[in-house]
């Protein structure tokens, strides 16, 4: 490769790159980078929990019984670390918690996220100074009752805002009357299917007095004993969920009296004895957006969820290539890695793995130094991330489903389960398309930036580099941004909804932009912080690949543009195949840092023999010899 790039072949293996020691020592280095240097004190005693028999595989479960053992597994959690009010007193801990916790059943992330963030997180965010909910923290705390939250209803999807369950206010008696008025307003998919299991939830309702709607709040609201539904309440269990075995529910209240302290007004104002409420936020919309702030760090478990499932993707994948041998011209057993065909697809996986794993340390680093604290940049770079982490990780699980052939598609080899995962991530915590239009709607009303970005200058330069790269894709970043702002300005007088319609498409792409920009920035940053010369030069391959990708996808609109010359347009196909030959000595260095396993996984085919691996697991053991002469 041209030295103008910064692009040189990590060095060469033999008797000096390919010691232990040397592998070590850059397996450490990767580690150190991808975990963000919080490998040993954040990470590594959740991921040996997952070690413990409990999460093993488990033939033939029915999806009862799946929900089940989901629930136990996040108990056994619970019991192994500091309790959830410690968790979330380290947000680190919690996205740790997160990432670990999918990797082995993707049902009790689910249950734990809730539990923590959503529900816990809530009623300790809205409760600070209250001795009167002393018992409901205790009681999650300790994970006598698990912790449901409930805001989405049935016919209102991703508008929250306009949910209908309502809490009205009993003056005489001091106590809520919680009712689902109609269809439309049951509560959709939280966890209440299991009425047998102890469940206390945060339920988002319209807090109403004398008549007064006062916009939504948290209450918090018994679900379930050991003994069945609480009184009023009724659940019924969703339609089932491939591979996902949780007890989703359509739930229902039917005038559940709620004492006055269930309802969690925090730092947005006074509830009075006489019913009246006086804010402290006096925009509803603000208040509104306060009462459902866990939603915040949510978005970046499932963000950390999703890259760890990326992570655990290319892995199991890349170690099965490198032992799956097939025909060849001249011989029979050449492993199929070595096919460009190959390496093409998951090399570019592996690429955008990291690179979305360095934009969510960026992220998780960025929530914790405010601490907790959500600006309107914060937001929109939580948004833009589990957006654009949820999508790319996504394809990663299906081009490596595919790469695997009719491996891919047994749940015991995981990366089929982590697809489905991964496309609940794309509507969890918010509908990414939906996160990302409306970031991209405030990015497109902030003031400044108007000035026409200037075109980046392609002659002489290599379509490897990153530097053009980069420049490539914030030029097209800028230049969406300005039609889409020029086009609604020219439709000022039509009404907003048309011109915003009109013009949406281009914003989400220059949102995503934002994101693919922020990305490889950080990967490039994550290479000159490396501490080994191979470590650094790699990650640097990998970045100009995960660069090279994005280039593809809009070539012809940079041709077209001037941002790059016809020559390096055609050239990039044999580019990205020259990237993969560099990078293939390197692989099995770069899947070492994940701190990852085949005795982790407990995917057949990532074991060091998946033949025996997977025949053991089948149990038929070796086949009866054929006897002579038999037919």
């Amino acid at each position: 490769m041209t030295s103008d790039t910064g692009l040189r072949p990590a060095p060469p293996a033999g008797p000096d790159r390919d010691s232990d020691h040397d592998r070590d020592r850059d397996s450490a280095d990767l580690t150190r980078l991808l975990y963000d240097g919080t490998y040993a004190g954040v990470h590594e005693d959740i991921r040996a929990l997952l070690f413990d028999p409990i999460f093993d595989h488990r033939r033939d479960l029915t999806s009862n019984e799946a929900g089940r053992l989901a629930y136990r597994r996040g108990r056994f959690v619970h019991g192994r670390l500091e309790r959830p009010a410690d968790v979330l007193r380290d947000p680190r801990r919690l996205f740790a918690l997160t990432e670990w916790t999918t990797l082995l059943d993707i049902s009790t992330f689910p249950v734990l996220a809730v539990h923590y963030n959503l529900c816990f997180g809530t009623l300790i965010e809205h409760s600070a100074g209250r001795d009167d909910v002393a018992d409901y923290i205790e009681e999650l705390d300790s994970l006598s009752s698990f912790g449901p939250y409930m805001a989405t209803e049935l016919g209102y999807g991703n508008n929250v805002a306009a949910l209908r369950t309502e809490a009205v206010y009993d003056n005489e008696t001091n106590t809520f009357v919680l009712n689902t008025p109609d269809v439309p307003a049951q509560k959709h998919m939280p966890y209440s299917g299991f009425t047998d299991i102890p469940k206390l939830a945060v339920v988002m309702a319209r807090l109403k007095s004398a008549g007064q709607d006062y916009g939504v709040f948290p209450f918090m609201v018994r679900i379930s004993g050991s003994d069945g539904p609480a009184e009023g309440v009724r659940a019924a269990l969703c339609p089932e969920k491939p591979a996902m075995g949780l007890d989703n529910g359509l739930t229902w209240f039917d005038h559940v009296r709620i004492p006055r302290r269930s309802l969690l007004t925090g730092d947005l104002g006074e509830f009075t004895e006489d019913g009246v409420f006086h804010p402290s936020v006096a925009n509803p919309r603000k208040r509104f957006l306060r009462a459902m702030s866990r939603n915040q760090p949510g978005r970046i478990c499932v963000s950390a969820a999703s890259v760890s499932l990326g992570r655990a993707s290319v892995y199991i994948a890349l170690r099965y290539a490198l032992q799956r041998v097939t025909n060849a011209p001249g011989r029979n057993d050449m492993p199929v890695i070595e096919y460009r065909s190959h390496q093409l697809p998951l090399f570019t996986a592996l690429a955008k793995v990291y690179a979305m794993t360095f934009l969510v340390n960026r992220t998780k680093r960025e929530y914790v130094a405010r601490r907790g604290v959500v600006d309107t940049d914060l937001s929109n770079l939580i948004s833009i991330t589990k957006a654009l982490t949820t999508w790319e990780m996504s394809d990663v699980a299906a081009v490596c489903r595919e790469r695997c052939g009719a491996q891919g598609m047994f749940s015991v080899n995981r990366i089929v389960d982590y697809g489905i995962f991964l496309q609940s991530a794309v509507t969890a915590e918010g509908d990414s398309q939906v996160l990302l239009a409306a970031t991209a709607g405030q990015e497109i009303a902030r003031s400044g930036g108007e000035l026409t970005a200037q075109t980046p200058d392609p002659r002489g330069r290599d379509i490897r580099d990153p530097a053009l790269q980069l420049e490539c894709i914030r030029y097209r970043a800028h230049w969406l941004r300005q039609a889409v702002r020029e086009a609604m300005h020219a439709d000022r007088r039509e009404p907003y909804f048309d011109s915003w319609n009109r013009n949406v498409n281009d914003a989400l792409a220059m949102a995503r932009l934002e994101g693919v920009a922020a990305a490889l920035e950080c990967a490039l940053a994550a290479a000159d912080d490396a501490r080994t010369t191979a470590v650094s030069q790699a990650l640097r391959l990998l970045a100009a690949l995960y660069g090279l990708s994005e280039i593809q996808r809009d070539a012809g609109w940079y041709l077209a543009r001037g941002a790059l010359d016809a020559a390096q347009v055609e050239a990039i196909p044999a580019a990205a195949d020259g990237l993969c030959e560099t990078l293939r000595p390197q692989i099995p260095m770069l899947i070492d840092g994940f701190q990852l396993s085949p005795q982790l996984l407990r995917a057949p085919i990532a074991a060091d023999d998946y033949v025996t691996a997977y025949n053991e697991l089948t149990g038929p053991g070796q086949p009866d010899p054929i006897e002579e002469g038999a037919e």
